[in-house]
């Protein structure tokens, strides 16, 4: 599991299912030309030089935004891990594998915007867990996943 600074003195035990949300191809390929497009008409209006350090810092803002918008989902035996959140599993019931226009409208009118949301826009697939916590007003929990019926599968199976 990703150290991450909210989790790094907590140990949650194995993982019983992990995944890694990043960006797709199509992402990188478009990100890439909007660089070199600015890249461009930098190096249309200055210097060589001045190109040369602007696609560096471009570069590295790229790598440093695929690193940041990477999305961390972990399940231990009493433990649900999605990116900076963590809740037992005592307090999570009815999972729910949200497949294309199901994520859509459930990240979208028909939204509670008392959700927690941790979904991603290049991610078609998703998941929706309802939180029955008496301390937290956060009614459910809505996440983006490639593999959601796997997720809601380990979920349903793990004992709590």
């Amino acid at each position: 599991m990703r150290n991450s600074k909210r989790h790094r003195d907590l140990n949650y035990g194995v993982a019983l299912y992990q995944e890694k949300i990043r960006w797709p191809i199509w992402l990188w390929a478009f990100v890439l030309f909007m660089a070199a497009t600015l890249d461009l008409a930098i190096w249309a209006a200055l210097s060589l030089k001045v190109t040369i350090i602007s696609g560096i810092f471009l570069l590295a803002l790229i790598i440093y935004s695929f690193i940041a918008s990477t999305l961390w989902v972990t399940v231990t035996k009493g433990w649900l891990i999605v990116g900076p959140a963590a809740i037992e599993r005592a307090y999570i019931h009815n999972f729910q594998a949200l497949i294309g226009s199901d994520l859509r409208s459930a990240r979208g009118m028909n939204g509670d915007p008392a959700a927690y949301l941790e979904i991603r826009f290049w991610s078609k697939d998703g998941a929706r867990m309802d939180i029955r916590d008496p301390k937290d007003q956060t009614p459910y929990w809505l996440i983006s996943t490639n593999r959601a019926k796997e997720l809601i599968k380990v979920l349903d199976l793990t004992d709590h």
